[in-house]
């Protein structure tokens, strides 16, 4: 195997796709890079690999003590394997060869508190730590993806030079920006993949009632999807839409994509965002509907007994429904999928806030969606807005109340509600969308029924409350007043 004549500039550990691609991409940009993976196997495909996409400055080595002594110093490893316990044995293994001053990150999606730990640990070995968020799939990592790296400042700008060349480029820039210290480029990328899942439930859930209630072809979805791409709903969620669509099936008659079992799978960070909702007290009622809306698809057999127990329950067939105006259905669709989508990022980018705030990250919202702008998995012209939101108002306390935000809701709550109200009437279920519109009609309403749960712990559990007209807490023997008035 080839070996290089000076020090490589940057190595990189663990060869799965996403670390393959990435470093192929560093090695593109023209920083020679050294490989490794403990499978010797991988090693070789990412070398033939190198060779067969332009002779790339990439070099690969089977064992750890030779690949961290082909680093230039200070040396700087990315690791990119599974999350957790194979994170911390990588570490264990090329530590031992690392010196005073060299930086590991880790390009995992890995929880934040284990970034903030690992960060202290190999601190006391004299070693940097950074944590960063990669987004994009395997394309991305390829071609361009979002960084968001986190942890230790100066281990950022050792890499600074690499990371703004191989980020995907758009007008504002490089998408990459340093996220903030400890954990914060993780927890940035975790919340990402939250307001990913919530995403790509609305847009499922288009798709449904156009299917279902509006009996659109595949041929008919495709050209749709790819009409809403070229609008305000204009992102890589509805491009790839779009192409799903067009898709035939290799190995027998129709669209593929009518073949696919309706089973969703996850891999945690869209979980780990719900819990974090709940640890932080902020609602996020679309992408907690988003994890539901998977756990459901997953009951799979039981879905399947529950339909013959209720096909003669006198629910709606909307297969057999009165005709309805495509076109009409097809625009207030859109205008549904857009208005929930804006409370998708709304509550993804207040979850960061109330973390930023109680960690004391001082992230900027604003430069958030800029480098989510290209890249990611999320990225769409829509975050444009976003930015510019947050650049008029840095302190706005939710994207709803944006001036042209709120406008654009006001616009399109009528079709927004029609839908809902359509899918409900058909018996199509739309977790996603009626959240968003649940979510947006309490946080419009300056009074809401809370004041009854209120009284209600006050009655059982002596919880007290507060008045709207004298200040203070009371409690009120409500038990005591009521058998009273029942004598």
């Amino acid at each position: 195997m080839a070996q290089p004549t000076t020090p490589t500039r940057i190595g990189l550990a663990g060869l799965a796709v996403m670390g393959q691609n990435l470093a192929l991409n560093i090695a593109e940009k023209g920083f020679p890079i050294s490989v490794y993976n403990r499978t010797t196997s991988k090693v070789d495909e990412t070398v033939e690999r190198a060779k067969l996409e332009g002779n790339l400055p990439l070099y690969g080595y089977h064992d750890p003590k030779s690949f961290i002594q082909s680093l230039q110093k200070p040396r700087v490893v990315i690791i990119l394997v599974k999350a957790g316990a194979p994170v911390d044995q990588t570490i264990k293994t090329l530590s031992a060869y690392l010196e005073k001053g060299d930086c590991i990150i880790d390009g995992g999606n890995e929880w934040y508190e284990n970034t903030e730990r690992r960060e202290k640990e190999v601190a006391e070995l004299g070693l940097l730590y950074l944590g960063m968020g990669v987004s994009g799939g395997e394309e991305g990592a390829r071609n361009g993806p979002s960084l968001m790296p986190g942890g230790s400042f100066k281990a950022y700008k050792y890499i600074e030079d690499i990371v703004l060349k191989v980020a995907a480029q758009v007008d504002s820039g490089p998408c990459v920006t340093y996220i903030g210290k400890g954990g914060s480029g993780n927890f940035v990328k975790m919340i990402h993949n939250g307001i990913e899942y919530g995403d790509m439930q609305l847009i499922a859930e288009a798709y449904d009632v156009l299917r279902s209630v509006g009996k659109l072809s595949n041929e008919e979805l495709h050209s749709v999807f790819t009409e809403w791409n070229n609008g305000e709903l204009l992102s890589f969620l509805i491009e790839i839409t779009a192409d799903i669509f067009s898709i035939k099936d290799d190995k027998g008659d129709g669209y593929l994509v009518d073949k696919v079992l309706d089973k969703t799978g996850m891999k945690g960070t869209g979980k780990w965002t719900v819990q974090q909702a709940a640890e932080l007290s902020v609602p996020a009622p679309t992408i907690e509907a988003s994890l539901d809306a998977r756990f459901l698809s997953g009951l799979k057999e039981e879905r399947v007994e529950a339909a013959k127990i209720f096909k003669s329950g006198g629910f709606v067939d909307p297969s057999t429904d009165e005709p309805i105006d495509k076109q009409k259905l097809i625009d207030d669709v859109r205008k549904a999928l857009y208005a929930a989508k804006i409370c998708s990022y709304a509550q993804g980018m207040n979850l960061i806030r109330a973390k930023s705030i109680e960690q004391g990250w001082d992230l900027k919202l604003g430069e958030l969606a800029r480098i989510w702008k290209g890249g990611c998995i999320i990225r769409a012209i829509f975050l444009d807005r976003i930015k510019k939101a947050y650049d008029r108002n840095p302190g706005l306390a939710n994207l709803l109340v944006d001036p042209e935000f709120a406008k654009e809701i006001i616009d399109r709550q009528s079709a927004w509600r029609s839908v809902v109200c359509l899918a409900i009437n058909s018996g199509i279920s739309t977790p996603g969308i009626s959240a968003s519109l649940a979510y947006f009609d309490s946080y419009r309403r300056d009074r809401l029924p809370a004041n009854l749960v209120q009284a209600q712990r006050d009655y059982f559990g002596a919880h007290t409350y507060e008045r709207v007209d004298i200040e203070g807490s009371y409690h009120t023997e409500w038990f005591k007043l009521a058998k009273q008035s029942r004598i």
